[in-house]
C-alpha cells in the first residue's frame, strides 16, 4: 500500500487483477473514445494561481451535497457491474464510502441489489435509476429504493439508446462471463478474483433477475436488457418520477445549458454535468469544459454537480472553481476496488483527499468551499 501514491497506481494494479472483459468495461468509451480521453485531458488545460504568505492552518474539505454533510465534495458515482470488478463490489464500496463520510450511489445495473447494499450499511445511500419500457419494474425499483431508505434518487437522462463501446463488443461482455476458452484462460491467471467470485452468489444483475417480468435467469436477462431502454423518455417523465419518489432528486447527464435551464424548472434538487464517462456520445464536450457555462446559466436555481474525468484531488478543486458544488468519481474507485477490494476504495478516497488538501493550501485557501474562479489562471 505504501507504494500506491496515485489513482494511476491503482489502475495498473487493477489491470493485473481483474479479468480483461471487466477491466475494459470500466476503462472504455464509445467509438473512438475521443470524449473519454477529453474528460481527463481537459483538466490539464486548467491552471491554478499559486498564492504565498497566507494562513494555511485549520483547513477543511467538508461541504454539503443536496443538504447532506460530506467529508469532502466527492461522491462515488453509479457504475454498472461494479460487483464484477471484485466480489460483492457494490457492498464493499458502499461500506468504504460510509466510513469515509461521502455518498455512495448504487446503479440500477449493479451486481449487488438494493437490498444487498442496505444489509451492510447503516447510513442511507443514493440510488441511480434508468427509465425502462417496463414501467411496473421502474415503479418497483423506486419503491425498493424508498424501502431501503435511500436518501436521493439519481435519474440518468442520457441512456435512451446505448452507445457502442467496441471493447465490450469484442470481449463479448456478460455477467457472469461466458465460459469460452479465452475467458477461462483469462480468469485462470487471476486466481484472487476467481476465489472471490467463487465465494459469493452475486454474479449477475440482482436488481433485475427475479424482479422484472420474465427475467428469471441469465439467458432471459440478456434479451430483456437489449429491449428495455426507453427511447420515448422526455421531460414529462421527470414529473411522475419525482412524484412517485417524493424525496431528493438529482438529474444526471446534463451537458448543455438549455437542458440545464429546463432541468432547473422540474423542481429537482441538483443536476450532474456529465457525458456518461465518454461512453455515450463520442465527440461531445468533456464534462469539465461544459461545467462553467452551465453553472453560470442556472445560478442558484439548482445545485450543480459534475462527473467525468476526475483522477485526482486537483481535478475536484478545479471543478469546484468552475461552479460545481459536488463531484463524482467512477473509474478511480473502480480501480481501487479491482486492485484491493474495500481497502482499495478507501485508498482511492485517501489519495484524492490528500491531493485536495495540499493543493488547497498552496492556493492560499483554508476551506474547499472558498474555491472559485478567482483561484484559476485565466
Amino acid at each position: 500500500m505504501s507504494t500506491i501514491l496515485t489513482i494511476a497506481d491503482l489502475k495498473d494494479l487493477a489491470r493485473r487483477r481483474v479479468p480483461k472483459m471487466f477491466f475494459d468495461y470500466a476503462d472504455s468509451g464509445a467509438w473512438t473514445e475521443s470524449t473519454y480521453r477529453a474528460n481527463e485531458e481537459d483538466f490539464g488545460k486548467i491552471k491554478f494561481r499559486q498564492r504565498v504568505l497566507v494562513d494555511m492552518s485549520n483547513r477543511s474539505l467538508e461541504s454539503t451535497m443536496i443538504g447532506e454533510k460530506v467529508a469532502m465534495p466527492v461522491a462515488l458515482a453509479p457504475t454498472g457491474m461494479t460487483g464484477m470488478q471484485h466480489a460483492d463490489g457494490e457492498m464493499l464500496a458502499a461500506q468504504a464510502a460510509e466510513e469515509f463520510g461521502v455518498p455512495f450511489t448504487l446503479s440500477t445495473m449493479s451486481i449487488c441489489s438494493i437490498e444487498d447494499v442496505a444489509s451492510v450499511t447503516r447510513k442511507p445511500f443514493w440510488f441511480q435509476l434508468y427509465v425502462l419500457r417496463d414501467k411496473d419494474f421502474v415503479l418497483s425499483l423506486i419503491d425498493r429504493a424508498k424501502a431501503a431508505k435511500c436518501s436521493a434518487l439519481v435519474l440518468t437522462l442520457d441512456l435512451q439508446i446505448l452507445g457502442q463501446r467496441h471493447k465490450d463488443v469484442r470481449n463479448g461482455l456478460s455477467a457472469p462471463p461466458r465460459m469460452t476458452l479465452a475467458n477461462v484462460i483469462d480468469m485462470a491467471i487471476r486466481p484472487r478474483w476467481c476465489l472471490g467470485m467463487a465465494g459469493t452468489p452475486r454474479r449477475t444483475f440482482r436488481n433485475i433477475v427475479g424482479h422484472a417480468k420474465g427475467v428469471g435467469d441469465v439467458a432471459s436477462l440478456a434479451s430483456w436488457t437489449t429491449e428495455q431502454f426507453d427511447q420515448h423518455l422526455s421531460w414529462k417523465d421527470v414529473t411522475w418520477i419525482k412524484e412517485r419518489w417524493g424525496g431528493k432528486l438529482i438529474l444526471k447527464g446534463i451537458l448543455d445549458k438549455e437542458d440545464a435551464l429546463m432541468a432547473a424548472k422540474t423542481g429537482a434538487d441538483a443536476i450532474i454535468v456529465s457525458n456518461h464517462g465518454g461512453r455515450q456520445l463520442d465527440g461531445a464536450s468533456s464534462s469539465i469544459m461544459a461545467l462553467e457555462e452551465i453553472a453560470d446559466a442556472v445560478g442558484d436555481s439548482i445545485e450543480v454537480h459534475m462527473d467525468g474525468g476526475i483522477r485526482s484531488g486537483q481535478d475536484v478543486l478545479k471543478a469546484l472553481c468552475l461552479g460545481a458544488k459536488g463531484t463524482y468519481i467512477g473509474r478511480p474507485f473502480l480501480y481501487g476496488l479491482g486492485a484491493l477490494g474495500k481497502e482499495g476504495v478507501t485508498k482511492a478516497l485517501e489519495i484524492i483527499r490528500k491531493e485536495m488538501d495540499i493543493t488547497l493550501a498552496l492556493c492560499g485557501k483554508r476551506l474547499a468551499t472558498d474555491m472559485g474562479k478567482d483561484q484559476l489562471r485565466r
